[in-house]
């Protein structure tokens, strides 16, 4: 079970970065982009195809960033200059990303298993440093002793840093102006502002995460396949969802941080939600939608209840304030 908990700590902070490229995309910007599921390989692919040509992992990860980049610029102008249906233009460009994908990598699955990676050179480059046993001691406490602490640490490391990235775009003129835009089109449009450029630039940047997640994932999981993004928007939404649930989202340094632990939460309850018996790995999809159901379901009858309380009390104040009123007058006319 430990290893099963660790290594789903390791898989949600990769995935915390594509979580962190939704929040952009959904929640800042108010758009509803579909490319995620498309963009995601396109990074993995991108990576796994450099990789294997004997390009240097971190540089391949790089191009991997631009590319996710590119295809989220595209949806924007689809939506911008084309005029087409924020929804409609994330699906085209998801479909036509399939294309793509396949064409980039000549194949529907490249292996990564005898390629160094970026994962490979960051272990062999911690296990140098002996640093694993000094960790190993101060968690003997738990009687868990993984391999290497390298990819949890380092992949940590990536999420902090792109989060810290995200809070100071977002609190610079071009953030704030992101923002608005995701707020108040019209509003931000009436001071002369860009905001095509800005949606472009937004949907460029949160696709740009979202390949270099996937850059990551494949040289994680070694291998890229077309088929891996299917699904990966429920998946950064439950954990947009789940993390703002369980930490809240008052300020964007407080909603970040939120998303990269919706990101772990979510990875863990799918390790557990595993553990059932009549489960099977093939359910990992229904499993995720139940998650993303019930993490939007379960904080809106909470809030309902809350406001049922609120009622009920305010009310019960009312009459007790009632009655005193209607004791005061009858003492009076006494």
């Amino acid at each position: 079970m430990s290893a099963a908990m660790f290594g789903s700590v390791e898989a949600g902070l990769i995935y915390a970065v594509m979580a962190l490229g939704v929040y952009l995309s959904f929640r800042v910007l108010d758009f509803p982009d579909l490319t995620v599921d498309g963009s995601f390989v396109t990074g993995a692919s991108v990576a796994a195809v450099l990789i294997t040509g004997g390009a240097d992992p971190f540089a391949a990860s790089a191009a991997a960033l631009a590319a996710g980049f590119a295809a989220g610029a595209l949806t924007g102008l689809l939506h911008t200059k084309g005029k087409i249906n924020p929804l409609l233009s994330g699906i085209l460009m998801m479909i036509a990303l399939y294309s793509i994908n396949l064409r980039i990598m000549g194949k529907s699955n490249v292996p990564l298993l005898q390629q160094e990676t970026v994962i490979t050179k960051i272990t062999a480059a911690w296990r140098q440093s002996g640093l694993d046993e000094t960790l190993n001691k101060l968690f003997s406490f738990t009687g868990f002793a993984p391999r290497t602490w390298a990819v949890l640490v380092s992949m940590a490391v990536v999420a902090l840093v792109v989060k810290w990235l995200l809070d100071w775009l977002l609190k610079t003129e071009v953030g704030i102006a992101l923002r608005a835009t995701g707020d108040n089109k019209p509003m931000v449009a009436s001071f002369s502002a860009n905001t095509d450029w800005l949606i472009v630039f937004g949907l460029g940047l949160s696709n740009a995460l979202v390949a270099l997640s996937g850059a990551l994932v494949a040289q994680y999981g070694g291998f890229s396949d077309v088929g891996m993004g299917i699904g990966m928007i429920v998946i950064g939404l439950a954990s947009v969802i789940i993390g703002e649930a369980l930490f809240g989202a008052r300020s964007v340094a407080r909603a970040t941080w939120a998303v990269i632990g919706g990101a772990i939460v979510y990875r863990l309850i799918l390790a557990l939600a595993l553990r059932i018996e009549f489960l099977e790995t093939g359910d990992v999809k229904l499993i995720t939608a139940a998650i993303v159901i019930l993490a939007l379901i379960v904080p809106n009858v909470a809030a309902a209840q809350k406001e049922k309380q609120r009622k009920k009390r305010k009310a019960a104040q009312l009459e007790r304030g009632e009655t005193v009123a209607g004791a005061k007058t009858n003492y009076k006319s006494i």
